[in-house]
């Protein structure tokens, strides 16, 4: 019984705590039920009243993108920091009459460009200025009535413009159309900017006028300065608003609408990189009826984007751009139309781009520039016999030669195929393969390509062998060369750190005859890049490198004498190793020093003392000049010379091409792209004796943001 009572009495005692609890939040629970009420009935107007006064507007500003150094610590790209006078529109609601209002008042404040008001702009504004019945005048009521909505509507007045009342329109006129215009572009709630680089008066004069401009501000931003010009500057790239097609996939990645983005070349490739944090402004603005009482501002600083350093001689490059244009200049007449030539120097062993330039004289325009450094990467030539290294290893790898084979050097007779010889036209008799090499023998590689699809030449006009067609042996041939030409990046992707390049042209029609032209390079089409990374991996004893323009990522410097510290580093990247053996590339790098001491170009480097190897190339070409009956077409030909120093521990590959030059019989300088590499080697080489530093433009290029 004993034991039943004291169970019987913890049951009750634990009911009553229960009951206590439940009270208790019962109480609290009442209590918040009132205190809401009173707030709601009470209190209400007076906290509607309050959030009616209060305005809270957050601005998101652009921090200033990272800055580029080249290999030496030397600012290729950096920041100009400036103010920009912008619009942020607080609705999407905002009526076009009410930003025009704005733009009116701003116009005597600012000097705008003009040029980029279209006709287009200059008829909306015009229609934006009439009044309803001017309106009507362009398009009846009885008009408006057939037609399908107010877009048919809208579209038939701007056409109702007629030419002479748009080129009526004043100046003023005009500053107001190109204020507008880029008003309307933005989006609600993100500031557009209106006209960057505004001067101090300007900024003051807006300044004291910003209570009267609803929702203009100044804000503190930064343009991309060159302090080099244009040396190297198409590889840095350029930045603008976002491009109405990749909208979508920026604003996936958190950007606004307004943001500013890399467009091309390493800006675009190394965006997410370069891009700052924003700084975060909110205002929050106090207000009773028309009258601010109190305006309280939180800033949140924002920080510069990473840095690069890129792989870039800054020094090298200028000697190398220099070279260039002396050459050209030296050259006169020689070239058939355009004047161009370019060149790649890299290190063979990690891929680095040490320089890379281009110069370019359209023949049927003025330039403000001869600088094309995107040539490099982007046109395509046929190379002619600066090749015939990889056309030598290809018929060791297949085979069908081998180091020390000899073949007859005589011209060839094939059906359906214009004769096959070599530039001596009294041929060079029975030579090996570094005697080939030596003197350029267009027949040697002749033999290769035709014994690779079954081919052996026994008498004039005779069928040799070869067979057409899918499955045919010219039709393997033709595959098995471009296989073997792409392990060295002939015809593949190079895998440059760039957004876009190219990765050659391949010819068309599959015939004997064009076999045997791929041979020695007047088939395919190549970049100068790829021909740099061919001979690169020769001369890295078969390991082809990714070429690469960046070497490290780095934090914001706070002192700007001073770089960050490394966020990441990129190591030398190996692509593939060819596919053929250490002697057969050993006896290959032989016969390219051989070109260099006895060979085609030994003119200009057979005392050298740095030991280049190399190849040299003349591919035949075919330009059309002239305009109708004047209409015509010239041979030439493009020059070209790979090659490396020094021979037994390279440390720089080159490759040089110079196209479109005329015959030497029709007053064509011969030997331009050779005067090109022995230049830019001596300059090398004498760098790494003495350097005095790259040199500063005195006024560094400023980037024109496309606001487009």
């Amino acid at each position: 019984m004993k034991k039943k009572d004291k169970q019987k009495k913890r049951r009750n005692h634990f009911t009553f705590r229960l009951n206590v609890l439940f009270f208790v939040v019962f109480l609290m629970f009442s209590a918040l039920i009132l205190r809401l009420g009173f707030i709601q009935i009470v209190e209400g107007e007076t906290f509607v009243s309050d959030l009616a006064s209060t305005v809270n507007a957050t601005t998101l500003i652009d921090a200033p993108r990272g800055i580029m150094y080249d290999r030496y610590g030397h600012v290729v790209v950096d920041n100009d920091l400036e103010l920009s006078v912008t619009y942020t529109n607080p609705s999407r609601t905002t009526s076009s009459q009410t930003m025009l209002e704005i733009a009116e008042k701003l116009e005597p404040l600012i000097e705008m460009d003009t040029e980029r008001v279209t006709d287009r702009d200059k008829r909306d504004y015009m229609l934006l200025k009439m009044e309803e019945e001017e309106r009507y005048e362009l398009v009846t009521r009885e008009e408006r009535e057939e037609l399908d909505g107010v877009s048919a509507e809208y579209q038939l007045e701007i056409e109702r413009i007629t030419d002479e009342q748009v080129e009526s329109l004043s100046n003023r006129d005009l500053q107001v159309a190109a204020i507008f215009r880029e008003m309307a572009r933005g989006y609600a709630n993100s500031p557009q900017r209106i006209k960057q680089r505004i001067t101090d008066e300007e900024a003051h004069v807006i300044s004291e006028n910003l209570d009267r401009l609803p929702g203009i501000d100044i804000l503190r931003d930064s343009s991309r300065t060159y302090p080099y010009g244009d040396s190297f500057h198409a590889f840095f790239g350029s930045t603008s608003l976002i491009p109405s097609e990749r909208i979508d996939y920026y604003l996936a990645r958190g950007y606004d609408r307004s943001d500013i983005v890399g467009t091309s070349f390493l800006e675009e490739q190394y965006e997410e990189v370069l891009r700052g944090q924003k700084a975060v402004v909110e205002s929050i603005t106090r207000r009773e009826g028309s009258q601010t009482i109190d305006r309280e501002v939180k800033e949140r600083l924002g920080q510069r984007g990473n840095d690069l350093v890129l792989t870039l001689d800054m020094e090298l490059q200028q000697r190398l751009e220099k070279i260039l244009d002396d050459e050209i200049r030296k050259s006169g007449n020689s070239f058939i139309s355009d004047r161009s030539a370019y060149a790649v120097l890299m290190d063979p062993r990690t891929g680095d781009i040490l320089a890379m330039a281009g110069w370019w004289d359209r023949g049927d325009r003025n330039r403000d520039s001869f600088a094309d450094h995107s040539g490099n990467v982007h046109k395509v030539f046929e190379m002619g016999s600066s090749v015939k290294a990889a056309s030598v290893l290809t018929g060791f790898h297949a085979g069908v030669a081998s180091p020390g084979t000899r073949f007859n050097d005589r011209t060839i007779y094939l059906p359906m195929t214009p004769p096959k010889r070599s530039w001596n036209t009294s041929g060079f008799g029975w030579i090996d393969d570094r005697r080939a090499l030596e003197q350029s023998s267009n027949v040697y590689m002749f033999e290769i390509g035709m014994r690779m699809a079954n081919c052996y030449y026994r008498a004039p006009n005779a069928s040799c062998g070869w067979t057409t067609g899918s499955g045919g042996t010219i039709e393997r041939a033709y595959q098995d060369v471009r296989n073997s030409f792409s392990q060295f990046g002939l015809g593949s992707e190079t895998g440059i750190d760039l957004p876009s390049y190219s990765s050659g042209l391949i010819g068309g029609s599959e015939s004997g005859g064009n076999l045997l032209d791929l041979m020695i390079g007047q088939y395919d089409n190549y970049s100068t890049l790829q021909l740099a990374q061919y001979i690169a991996t020769i001369a890295n004893d078969g390991y082809r490198m990714e070429p690469r323009l960046v070497r490290e990522i780095r934090e914001p410097a706070t002192d700007p004498d001073e770089q960050g510290a490394v966020v990441k580093k990129f190591e030398p990247t190996v692509l593939n190793r060819i596919d053929m053996s250490d002697t057969h590339i050993s006896r290959v790098q032989q016969g390219l020093r051989d070109v260099m001491t006895r060979g085609t170009a030994r003119g200009n480097f057979a005392n050298a003392s740095y030991q280049p190897a190399g190849k040299t190339g003349t591919a035949q070409v075919k330009v059309a000049v002239g305009q109708g009956d004047n209409r015509r077409i010239v041979d030439g030909n493009t020059q070209s010379l790979v090659g490396y120093a020094p021979f037994n521990n390279p440390e720089i590959a080159f490759a040089v091409v110079v196209p479109d030059v005329k015959l030497g019989s029709n007053g064509g300088r011969q030997g331009i792209a050779q005067e090109i590499s022995k230049s830019a080697l001596e300059a090398y080489f004498e760098l790494k004796e003495t350097r005095n530093g790259a040199t500063p433009i005195e006024e560094p290029l400023l980037e024109d943001i496309n606001m487009n």
